[in-house]
């Protein structure tokens, strides 16, 4: 490289490090915007699947006195709505408002024999008061269906006679029953109605007529059941999905989103952003998880979903289940509500009472309250530009010629994002900065270090002096790591992401390039060498069984570590123990590869580095764990701002502490390794 262009490249560093600097300033607002936003819902709404209770009680002898006995203790424990379904036939009869009948049925109520070929389905309402309200809507639905009716009855009392089977009759879906949502409104819950696609062809005036049902009951939020919501699957000319769009919000109604779906309701996110983003999160525990789990998993996993993930609304199943053994029939309401009001056997607090602990407390959900920073967009542009600084510092630490024309580019480009607001570019811009910093705080470390090396003395200082510049450099390395947090969060910073809408992308390659970056420059940037020379020394190494048999564990490693950067990784029972333990003593739980493995790395390396010119860099580059991970940590949107920065704290201080402990223990180590060998003690 020509000694013009590396002088100027030098200055150019020296200014884009004050861009930088100007980037995170110019984040800041923005950061505390979001936490603002994290902070302007605070009810959290306990729903009980209605149905669930009613398919329960017709196990039990007396199921309307079973009903009403579970309301009581659920309202009583906590719980403050009720999901009520599109209903059906099914549904009507575990109520008890009706009685199913197949045509051979029907005949034997009359006395007589049925007719040969007669599959249609016979109906009796059992409750003459409900007739008025239940009869319109059954025919309402098969009339929809294009399926006849008309008036049937047996030993005095009224019916319907549906010209479908009694199987297909069973299960179609009709609107939610209105007497049920009186009866819950009327027992001082809240109604959630749950709607699905299964309704077709979509019609704006039933639906209409449906809202408007819900809004005399006090409904203000819907869920979703199935793979799409209302209206997407009947797209016509009219805009079936937008007509469904506008009579919520006109209405006032909001809607939800379920968590860990395997695939996401179609439709949802066009409908969340018709209606400016009235939605709040659903944590749901399906009917088997209910049944199976225990009142400790259950209550941390509901207070984790609230207070880690923006969760508002927790939803609960039940099941009965068939005991072969005990030979009985089982449900899990007592485990219900011994996980929100708590387990007195135990003394431990439920779930109402830990979220008070947050400042959570049980009532209606809303939606968060979207926050903007003054002059957002100038702090965007603030970010974006310190962004490409640090991204061109990174690359200008490996390529130095290419400084100059990668700030240039990047600045080009950054404005492009900035104008077009693209979606994905900017989480490609958030990605590479992600990557960026914890290689460039890394990287710079280890050329301070490789610096050291033409100092002999520096290698001569006690342990007490060399465990100070560690702690110094230790410190140092963070700051320069969690410097593309405030670019993170400002870039990403959309209600989408916080309602997971949207995910960042990108997560492996997070947690994997900055460890190989690193490694790269460990390896092939040495000192007196080109990297052509020392990439060709290593190639021309021997491979022995050393070799392979190390490359082996490092791939198993490598998968393992991978596997563990999603949310499907399996943790180990001592694992689960300790974060257990890190949970109920600083109610935040730092990042397992930060505090135990990370940080301590980082420290012990960087102890070691001062006395040992060259192998303990190895330490301090799988060390960079801990450093993409406390930034990895911000990239989660959905997790609020300020957990995100207590857990990064934990886990630096905890590290600390561990390398602590991991310095004492090489000290007496080699201690008696020189004294085994006949050398003098070391210097303390």
């Amino acid at each position: 490289m020509p000694q013009w262009l590396e002088q100027w490249n030098r200055r150019l560093a020296k200014w884009l490090w004050w861009v930088v600097l100007l980037g995170v300033i110019g984040s800041l607002p923005v950061m505390y915007a979001r936490v603002q936003t994290e902070n302007s819902a605070d009810k959290v709404e306990i729903v009980m699947d209605y149905k669930d209770i009613l398919q329960v009680s017709t196990s039990q002898p007396d199921p309307a006195a079973f009903v009403q006995t579970q309301m009581d203790n659920l309202k009583e424990a906590g719980v403050n709505a009720m999901a009520v379904f599109e209903s059906s036939l099914e549904e009507l009869s575990w109520a008890g408002d009706i009685t199913v009948y197949n045509a051979g049925q029907a005949a034997l109520l009359e006395g007589k024999l049925s007719e040969p070929g007669d599959n249609r389905t016979y109906v009796l309402f059992n409750r003459p008061e409900h007739e008025a309200v239940l009869r319109p809507i059954i025919e309402a639905a098969f009339k929809q269906l294009q399926v006849g009716t008309s008036s049937w009855s047996a030993q005095g009392r009224p019916g319907l006679r549906i010209d479908m089977s009694p199987d297909d009759a069973y299960i179609r879906p009709m609107e939610p029953n209105p007497l049920e949502m009186k009866a819950i409104r009327d027992a001082g819950f809240l109604v959630v109605p749950r709607l699905s696609d299964r309704v077709l062809p979509y019609d704006s005036a039933r639906m209409g007529a449906w809202l408007d049902s819900f809004q005399s009951f006090g409904v203000t939020r819907v869920i979703f059941d199935g793979e799409a919501v209302p209206g997407f699957n009947d797209q016509d000319e009219e805009g079936s999905l937008d007509d469904f769009a506008r009579q919520l919000k006109e209405r006032g109604i909001g809607i939800t989103a379920i968590e860990n779906l395997k695939v996401p309701q179609k439709g949802l996110g066009t409908l969340a952003k018709e209606l400016n983003y009235n939605v709040v999160r659903v944590h749901s525990v399906s009917e088997m998880e209910m049944s199976q789990a225990k009142v400790p998993v259950l209550t941390d996993r509901f207070v984790l979903a609230v207070k880690d993930r923006n969760i508002r609304m927790i939803y609960l199943n039940a099941i009965q289940v068939k005991d072969a053994i005990r030979l009985q029939v089982t449900h899990p309401f007592e485990t219900i509500v011994k996980t929100l009001e708590g387990d007195e056997d135990t003394s431990e607090d439920g779930t109402i009472g830990r979220l008070k602990d947050f400042g959570f407390v049980v009532g209606e959900a809303h939606a968060f309250n979207v926050h903007h920073a003054p002059a957002e967009k100038v702090m965007r542009a603030l970010a974006i530009i310190g962004a490409v600084s640090l991204i061109a510092l990174t690359v200008g630490l490996f390529l130095p010629a290419l400084l100059t024309p990668v700030a240039i580019l990047g600045f080009i480009g950054g404005a492009g994002i900035w104008v077009l607001q693209s979606s994905l570019l900017t989480q490609a811009l958030a990605l590479c900065v992600a990557i960026a910093a914890p290689t460039a705080s890394v990287v710079t470390l280890v050329r301070l270090l490789r610096a050291r090396r033409n100092q002999p003395e520096s290698f001569r200082r006690s342990a007490g002096a060399r465990l100070g510049s560690a702690t110094i450099l230790y410190v140092r390395t963070a700051v320069l790591s969690v410097a593309a947090i405030p670019f993170v969060v400002a870039l990403l910073n959309d209600i989408t992401y916080m309602l997971v809408l949207q995910q960042f992308r990108g997560v492996s390659l997070l947690h994997l390039a900055p460890i190989a970056l690193v490694a790269v420059y460990v390896f092939l940037y040495g000192p007196g060498a080109s990297v052509w020379v020392n990439t060709k020394r290593i190639l021309s190494l021997p491979i022995t069984v050393l070799w392979v048999v190390a490359a082996a564990v490092l791939g198993a490693a490598g998968m393992y570590y991978l596997s563990r950067t999603g949310n499907s990784g399996q943790a180990t029972g001592i694992e689960l123990q300790l974060r257990s333990i890190l949970e109920t003593t600083f109610h935040v739980r730092p990042r397992f590869k930060e505090f135990v493995l990370g940080h301590p790395l980082m420290l012990l390396g960087l102890f070691l580095a001062l006395r040992y010119p060259k192998w303990p860099l190895l330490l301090i580059a799988a060390a960079t764990i801990g450093q993409l991970s406390m930034v990895d940590t911000f990239a989660h949107i959905h997790t609020p701002s300020i957990l995100s920065a207590t857990r990064d704290a934990l886990g630096l201080g905890i590290g600390f502490v561990i390398g602590l402990v991991a310095i004492g223990v090489w000290q007496v180590l080699e201690n008696i390794w020189h004294q085994s060998r006949g050398g003098a003690k070391i210097r303390a």
